[in-house]
């Protein structure tokens, strides 16, 4: 029987050849991998002290936010914590 290119109903036949994309190299679902990962990063935060806070803004003040983090090359969230260390120092004096 010839091994016909079309022919995909036989894996046998296609042992050798390569499939595309990146070898799977860990035992563990994506879903299950990523679940690990969040977990390991919240730990890691966790013992540099450090506390997620999450909310939400109109979208023209994210894009205000966005805009002066580029300017100052910083992350997002280094400029948003910046301005909340300022803000608390002025009504702490």
């Amino acid at each position: 029987m010839a091994k016909e290119i079309s022919d995909l109903t036989t894996i046998d036949l296609f042992n050798n050849e390569k499939r595309p994309g990146r070898p799977k190299t860990n035992p563990n679902s994506r879903s299950v991998q990523i679940k690990i990962n969040k977990r390991n990063q919240v730990k890691r935060d966790k013992n540099n002290g450090l506390k997620r806070v999450e909310f939400k803004v109109h979208h023209s003040l994210f894009e205000q936010l966005e805009q002066l983090a580029e300017t100052q090359q910083v992350s997002r969230s280094e400029l948003i914590e910046a301005l909340l260390i300022e803000s608390l120092a002025a009504h702490v004096k």
